[in-house]
C-alpha cells in the first residue's frame, strides 16, 4: 500500500495557485501530496477501497460542490484517515441559527437577529412591526446555511416582503434576519476583519465590505486600534466549532464594541492578491499553509 501524507481534493480552477503553493511547501519539508479532482476521483475511490493508497491526512475543498467527493470522505474517514475540517463538524460550524445562539452563550457580541423556519416546514410566519423595528433599516436576509460568498444574501431589505419573497426562493433553508452593523473609520479604513483560524492560530486581516479588498493587520495597528481582542475571538469561535481552518468577519463599531457578522466560513476564498485584485495577500495564505505543515507534522510525531 502507498501511503500519502496528505490527500487534497479540490474542483474550483482559482484554488490552482493555492494547492501548488500547499504541494510546493509540503513537498520542500518532504512530505508527499496527492491531487483529487474531477479526472481522477473515481479511480482513486477505488483505489482507496482497494488499499492500495492511504492518505494519512486530506483537506477536501470539493466535497460541497460534487457527491463523489464526500463518498470518497465517507470511505477515508472508515480508513482512519485525518480529515482536515472534518464533515460533520462543518455541516454544524455552517448553520448560522446554531452558531448565533452558540455565540451569545459563549459571550460574543453578534447583531440583534431574527431566526425564522424554512417555508417548506412552517409556510406563514408572523413577524410584528416591533420585530422589525428591532433590526432597523436596512435589515439583511441570510440563508442559515449557505457556506459563504454572500449567496442569497440581502443586504439591503427595507420590507416584509422581502423576507416572504426570499423564503420561497429557497423554501428548505431557514432564514436568519439581522440588524446592519456599521464599522468605526480608523484613520480611513473601514474596521472591518477577516479573521482566519488557521491550524491552532488566529491570523485577522483588515477587509473592506464594500470593496472586498484585504490588506495586511500590522503588530503596530493592532497596538494602536487596540485589536488584540480580534485574536481571542476567533479563538472562541475555533473552541465552539473545532474546525482546523475557517474564517470569520468581525466589526468593530464606534461604541467599541466587537461584533461577529459573518460567523463561519469553512471553504475559505484563497486565491492570491498578486493574481486577483480581491484576493487574499499572498503572505497571508503562504502563512496559513505553513500553519497547516506545522500542524501536520506535529500530528505525525506524535502518532510514532
Amino acid at each position: 500500500m502507498e501511503k500519502i501524507d496528505l490527500g487534497i481534493a479540490y474542483v474550483w480552477k482559482y484554488d490552482d495557485d493555492f494547492i501548488n503553493l500547499i504541494e510546493e511547501t509540503f513537498q520542500n519539508a518532504g512530505l508527499t501530496t496527492f491531487l483529487i479532482s474531477y479526472h481522477n476521483i473515481h479511480k482513486v475511490t477505488q483505489k482507496i477501497i482497494n488499499k492500495e493508497i492511504f492518505f494519512e491526512f486530506y483537506i477536501d475543498r470539493a466535497w460541497d460542490v460534487e457527491k463523489d467527493f464526500e463518498d470518497l470522505g465517507k470511505i477515508l474517514i472508515k480508513r482512519k484517515t485525518i480529515i482536515l475540517n472534518h464533515y460533520h463538524k462543518v455541516l454544524h460550524a455552517i448553520d448560522k441559527a446554531s452558531m448565533h445562539l452558540e455565540f451569545i452563550t459563549a459571550g460574543l457580541n453578534v447583531p440583534h437577529s431574527i431566526i425564522i423556519p424554512p417555508h417548506s416546514e412552517k409556510e406563514e410566519i408572523y413577524l410584528s412591526i416591533d420585530d422589525l423595528a428591532m433590526l432597523g433599516r436596512p435589515f439583511i436576509i441570510k440563508p442559515c446555511n449557505n457556506t459563504g460568498g454572500g449567496v442569497g444574501v440581502v443586504t439591503g431589505a427595507e420590507t416584509l416582503k422581502e423576507v416572504l419573497d426570499e423564503r420561497i426562493n429557497n423554501s428548505n433553508d431557514k432564514y436568519i434576519l439581522q440588524e446592519k452593523i456599521y464599522p468605526v473609520i480608523l484613520d480611513g479604513k473601514r474596521a472591518w476583519f477577516r479573521s482566519f483560524w488557521a491550524f491552532g492560530s488566529a491570523i485577522p486581516v483588515w477587509w473592506d465590505d464594500q470593496t472586498h479588498l484585504y490588506s495586511e493587520l500590522t503588530e503596530d495597528e493592532i497596538e494602536k486600534y487596540n485589536l488584540k481582542k480580534l485574536f481571542h475571538i476567533t479563538k472562541v469561535i475555533a473552541e465552539n466549532t473545532a474546525l482546523d481552518f475557517f474564517s470569520t468577519e468581525i466589526v468593530l463599531t464606534e461604541s467599541g464594541k466587537f461584533v461577529v457578522i459573518d460567523y463561519v466560513n469553512d471553504q475559505c476564498d484563497m486565491r492570491l492578491s498578486s493574481k486577483h485584485k480581491d484576493g487574499v495577500p499572498d503572505e497571508i495564505v503562504k502563512l496559513i499553509i505553513r500553519k497547516m505543515l506545522k500542524r501536520i507534522i506535529k500530528l505525525k510525531k506524535q502518532k510514532i
